[in-house]
């Protein structure tokens, strides 16, 4: 039978402790050791399958988590695990196209499609954070008139840095955390914060490292965001040590330099192609990627450390971010990594990052950095006419 929680709880921290900074790997030599290809990482990744029965076995519940914005170790205090769910891009549109207009975003459509398909079955609770009108009404549709087997959860988040948007914030996980405990049955205890907040901290951190190391990292861009994505479903503990694994050593990076942005990158094979194109990733400003490095939590009080975490996050359209101080953030980080234009790969009718769109090409270009921007459907292959544009915006600037 399985260990006792005590027992097995004390075996994470201990794994915790271990990987609180993570230990790259060395690639020395082609001779000594293999280059890391896309077959080692996969193969490294357990499936989303794996860690729920991992996680069960710790005692946890799962939670199903729409993006973007959401306070993880609020989460694992209450014995949670989130699963987020981005689509997923290979489930059809027919049951999501039912309940939402021909306008709403992939994202929304294919998650409904997957929720109606009992693809969240394992679940005890679905996360609807209001990263969008769209999600928002996501969660009124499931819990005013589907009303699935899991509880729905939902979780408003300010649109703005005040002092008065981190106390709304604060209020709205109190809320959420009262219903946490009526879906987990457990009550977090001052060690329970204290051991969520110490992982998921160093699972922030561990993202952040990958970041700050990605020039020195010998992996293709395509094994270094599947890496970076698995943060949506691993453990604190599993993501830490997936990270320490990228090897140092020559980088694969050649060719012209993109600074990628949008919501998330599907499907994985576009970091293929835009390397066959002679280009590179120099950097991402996504939802699901650089958008979600957090700031070290501190305080005493939990709901207000979590809310202050949220709220440090990069400069985000759908956190309401002006517009100036984002086109000032992307034009230092494109200088910084030497990236010559900027992609904007979203999902049809995103309307946050459309809101941005016309400004951000008229300020970037004017500093001199291109900005092309490209809507897809999710799918399981990219069509012809988004490779050919972006092929062409790639030679602009080579």
């Amino acid at each position: 039978g399985p260990e006792p929680q005590e027992k097995v709880l004390s075996k994470h921290r201990t794994a915790l402790r271990g990987a609180m900074v993570p230990q790259p790997t060395k690639v020395d030599s082609p001779e000594r050791s293999p280059p890391w290809s896309r077959a080692t990482v996969s193969a490294s990744l357990p499936t989303r399958f794996e860690v729920m029965e991992h996680v069960r076995a710790l005692g946890r519940e799962l939670v199903a988590v729409m993006p973007i914005h959401y306070p993880r170790a609020v989460l694992r205090a209450h014995r949670l695990h989130p699963i987020e769910v981005w689509g997923p891009p290979h489930v059809a549109r027919h049951e999501g196209n039912r309940h939402f207009q021909a306008y709403a975003c992939d994202i929304v459509v294919k998650a409904m499609a997957f929720i109606r398909s009992g693809g969240i079955a394992a679940t005890r609770a679905i996360l609807v954070p209001h990263t969008c009108d769209a999600l928002q009404g996501m969660g009124s549709v499931l819990s005013d008139f589907l009303r699935p087997e899991q509880r729905v959860l939902t979780l408003y988040l300010p649109r703005g840095r005040r002092t008065s948007d981190r106390d709304f914030l604060r209020d709205e996980l109190q809320r959420l955390c009262d219903s946490l405990v009526e879906v987990g049955g457990h009550e977090p205890s001052a060690a329970d914060w204290a051991e969520a907040f110490e992982a998921e901290d160093a699972a922030d951190a561990a993202l952040a490292q990958l970041y700050q190391r990605r020039k020195l990292l010998a992996v293709s861009d395509r094994d270094f965001y599947t890496v970076v994505r698995s943060r949506e479903y691993l453990t604190a503990e599993q993501f830490c040590e997936q990270a320490a694994k990228l090897p140092n050593g020559d980088t694969p990076q050649s060719g012209v330099g993109l600074l990628l942005s949008g919501i998330v990158a599907e499907p994985l094979e576009l970091f293929d192609q835009i390397d066959e194109m002679g280009a590179h990733v120099a950097g991402d400003d996504l939802a699901g990627g650089f958008r979600r490095v957090y700031a070290p939590s501190k305080g005493n009080d939990p709901l207000v450390r979590a809310a202050a975490q949220l709220m440090s996050c990069p400069p985000d359209p759908t956190c309401g971010t002006p517009i100036h101080e984002r086109i000032e953030a992307l034009q230092t980080r494109m200088r910084t990594l030497g990236a010559k234009g900027l992609l904007v790969y979203d999902p049809k009718f995103c309307e946050p990052e459309l809101f941005d769109v016309p400004l951000l090409r008229k300020h970037l270009s004017e500093a001199g950095f291109p900005l092309l921007h490209v809507e897809y459907e999710m799918g399981d292959a990219l069509p012809h006419q988004t490779l050919s544009r972006i092929e062409a915006f790639v030679e602009t600037l080579s």
